[in-house]
């Protein structure tokens, strides 16, 4: 049977499931397809509950710094009142009845199923097929890489799903990749109760940021208990009962009562009938131009473009696809501002470009670092206040073309950081703002400082 609608929405993760609200708000016929939860990974295993976790271990360790309340009642973690909040949070919308019930009551419809094109203006979901007058938009996500290692796919292994699922704290974890996944777990897991192990084949953790980064966390977590295997890749994982062991190179190996894979995310493309619209089925990532258009009629958001797996990239793509689509005038798509945050504690906030990469890019790059430790609030604050601001200036512009915050607070004093690189605020601008003291967002005015003495 063939429908025809206005618009086809595959995958409603929090860029497809913006889209579709937004398009039939505007009175277009809209079809949302889903064969998972409407929302996608971020409410129900991603951004929302892995913060859950991340905000009740950072309480018991806050309690642990206050001398003399360690190993008392009150700071002794406990996972079951967590667990309990995050299935509570997860049964409002874990059938996604309130998400489905928000986009059809504007108008929209849901199908439930797979989604597959097959041809120009074509969507097919089972024996279903719709055609598309005004536009298909694709916005699918990513699934987690989980690596070739011999062994690995016999063992009983976490993807970070199970982990926020599991009902019971494990006594020890292992954790295979030190990105930002798998560091906000480990840390979490850890000051919950747990002996945690992290190995990362790279030589330093969260590779994407400044090295000082890198070592700043290293240093917290290898104080916290936590075990850092760096530069150190897996050969082979094994597994009895009641324990996974995981046999690095060069000999040696580490185990766990459960294994958290963490080594990345993909797209899943070879089953979206690519091949029928001229796109490649075995590409990476689906090319999108400033308007975030695939092909003629097509349009992706979100994680599988390529343009960053965050929830933050999806939802602005959505607003420039409803605006392309319904012809309204908007800025192209830009990301020479993209922020990102890491949830570890300290906080690892960055936006543009990192020192290497604005030197690979031929700039002429000054950059100034301050301590967040010896800033005022930074001193106020005292034990976990860890961290630095560190800012990489165009220096033939005068301009910010990247910076990180890193600190307590690091994800919400970028918002400042975020803001100057967006819009190329001249750095004599930044210095000569007012910064109110004592706050952490005051260190920004000490690194600025450094630039003019770098």
């Amino acid at each position: 049977m063939t429908e025809r609608v206005d618009v086809v929405v595959i995958g409603l993760g929090p860029g497809g499931e913006a889209v579709a609200n937004g398009l039939a708000e505007a009175g277009l016929r809209v079809v949302g397809v889903d064969h998972g939860l409407v929302g996608g990974e971020c409410p129900y295993w991603g951004c929302i509950p892995s913060k859950m976790i991340i905000r009740a271990a950072n309480l018991c360790a806050e309690a642990r710094r206050i001398p003399g309340m360690a190993g008392t009642s009150s700071v002794t973690p406990s996972w079951v009142p967590v667990a309990r909040r995050i299935r509570e949070q997860a049964t409002d919308n874990w059938d996604d009845r309130v998400a489905v019930e928000r986009f059809e009551g504007k108008g929209g419809r849901f199908v439930r199923g797979s989604g597959r094109l097959s041809g120009p203006g074509r969507v097919a979901v089972g024996e279903q097929v719709f055609e598309a007058d005004r536009a298909i938009v694709i916005g699918t996500g990513t699934q987690p890489v989980v690596p070739p290692i011999p062994g690995l796919a016999e063992a009983p292994y976490w993807t970070n799903r199970q982990a926020i699922e599991t009902e019971v704290l494990p006594r020890s974890l292992v954790v295979l990749g030190g990105g930002a996944v798998g560091l906000e777990l480990a840390q979490a897991w850890s000051r919950l109760g747990a002996s945690v192990a992290v190995v990362e084949a790279l030589d330093r953790l969260v590779a994407a940021e400044e090295p000082e980064a890198s070592d700043e966390i290293a240093g917290v977590l290898t104080a916290e208990g936590i075990a850092l295997h760096l530069g150190r890749s897996a050969q082979r994982v094994s597994s009895d009962d009641g324990s996974i062991t995981v046999h690095l190179d060069g000999g040696g190996a580490v185990s766990g009562e459960h294994l958290l894979v963490s080594t990345g995310r993909r797209a899943e493309l070879s089953q979206l009938g690519l091949d029928t619209v001229g796109q490649d089925p075995a590409a990476r990532a689906l090319a999108i131009d400033d308007n975030c258009r695939v092909a003629p009629g097509i349009w992706a958001v979100g994680d599988c473009t390529g343009r960053g797996a965050f929830t933050h990239v999806a939802i602005y793509h959505a607003r420039i696809v409803i605006a392309d689509i319904l012809g309204r005038p908007h800025a192209p798509a830009s990301y020479h501002a993209l922020p990102r945050v890491t949830f570890t504690d300290p906080e690892i906030g960055s936006v543009g470009l990192t020192e290497r990469q604005a030197r690979e890019r031929g700039l002429t790059v000054r950059t100034g670092s301050g301590k967040t430790a010896t800033s005022s609030r930074g001193w106020i604050h005292g034990p976990g206040n860890e961290g630095f601001i560190k800012l990489v200036e165009d220096a033939e512009r005068g301009v910010l073309v990247g910076a990180t915050a890193m600190g307590p607070t690091g994800g919400e004093v970028l918002s400042m950081l975020a803001l100057a690189v967006h819009a190329a605020v001249p750095t004599d601008t930044l210095r000569g703002m007012i910064y109110a003291y004592p706050t952490f967002h005051r260190g920004v005015e000490d690194a600025l400082g450094a630039l003019l003495t770098s």
